[in-house]
């Protein structure tokens, strides 16, 4: 109800304003308490999510919030992308609402304050618990890409729950060639070396502007590799019919435009895996509804992020209060019995 009052005001802010604004309010308020394993935990990669519903990295690019950020509902929280040294990004402006479409555009380019400003902040929270996922990327004038995924996989392993290597961003200039079969058994090989034999698992997160070709190169590899998870998937640079101006920005397009999109490529990674993948869902998902698809489709776990812009921050809450009457509709009692059965 809050949210509804003060959504005119914030959308007459620029988005980038209003989104430093919301990090703002997070860290002024107290976290609530984290959600409690119960009906709808789920076990992805030997970790225990207490729900299946988890922060899109992009909200918390630096490992600010986190504990507010579960405090919301949220099952798990993904922070980043984090590079090794500081960026500022892009150019302003670069991130566009379509508020027809309950849609954004963004080319943000991985701003962030780097890794050892963030590795401080997120060993300050570490006994605070949590599922926490931090997600790692390339510096944009990097000489060595594969490089600082290694060097990032060594200083954030020990303060992370499981670790994200997003090589799926449009926004960094060449980095989703890194998903092309040569080059990402390199990056991989790199990755698990520096995370060692005892580390957190390695979750993948890929584009959504994939060919059948990439995708079967890529489930194939992420079982040879034993890796904990996919995450399917970033933005996307296609552009579907859209209503709204800004629709000739640049950038990666996500919000509800995406959802038929991602969801196709959630069944895509589930035929080319056989079901050998847990899979992350991510892309246009604003509902219980949404989510329970996702699921259905063959995730184990879904991310949102775009939807709270319109949705608001009860948006967790409501999506975890409405799943388990989804399951009792379909007759399911647990969120695996669910996974893939659509």
């Amino acid at each position: 109800m809050i949210f509804n009052l003060i959504k005119p005001a914030l959308f007459t802010l620029d988005p980038e304003r209003a989104h430093l604004l919301t990090l703002a309010g997070l860290q002024a308020m107290p976290a609530g308490p984290k959600p409690k394993a119960g009906k709808l935990a789920v076990d992805v990669a030997g970790i225990q999510f207490p729900n299946p519903v988890g922060m899109a990295a992009g909200f918390d690019k630096d490992g600010e919030v986190p504990d507010a950020v579960l405090g919301l509902g949220f099952g798990f929280a993904e922070v980043g992308s984090i590079t090794p040294l500081p960026q500022a990004g892009n150019p302003k402006p670069r991130l566009f609402r379509l508020v027809q479409d309950k849609a954004v555009i963004n080319r943000m380019g991985f701003n962030n304050g780097g890794a050892k400003a963030a590795a401080e902040r997120l060993h300050a929270r570490q006994s605070r618990g949590g599922v926490l996922g931090i997600n790692i990327g390339a510096n944009k004038d990097s000489a060595d890409r594969i490089a600082d995924y290694a060097k990032m996989t060594r200083i954030m392993a020990p303060l992370a729950t499981y670790l994200a290597v997003n090589i799926s961003s449009p926004n960094t200039p060449g980095l989703r060639a890194l998903q092309d079969e040569g080059a990402l058994v390199a990056l991989l090989d790199a990755v698990l070396e520096a995370r060692g034999e005892n580390g957190p698992p390695i979750f993948l997160k890929v584009a959504p502007d994939l060919t059948p070709t990439d995708i079967d190169a890529i489930a194939r590899i992420v079982m040879d590799k034993s890796l904990g998870a996919l995450i399917v998937s970033n933005t996307t640079i296609s552009r579907p019919s859209l209503q709204s101006h800004h629709i000739g920005e640049t950038g990666g397009l996500s919000g509800a435009p995406l959802k038929s999109l991602a969801l196709q490529r959630i069944r895509d990674f589930r035929s080319a895996a056989r079901g050998a993948i847990p899979l992350v869902g991510v892309g246009g998902i604003a509902s219980a509804e949404d989510a329970w698809e996702r699921i259905r489709a063959g995730a184990s776990l879904v991310q949102l992020y775009s939807a709270l812009v319109y949705e608001g921050p009860g948006l967790a809450k409501r999506i975890t209060r409405t799943l388990p009457k989804l399951m009792a509709r379909d007759g399911f009692s647990t969120i695996a019995e669910a996974i893939g059965t659509e």
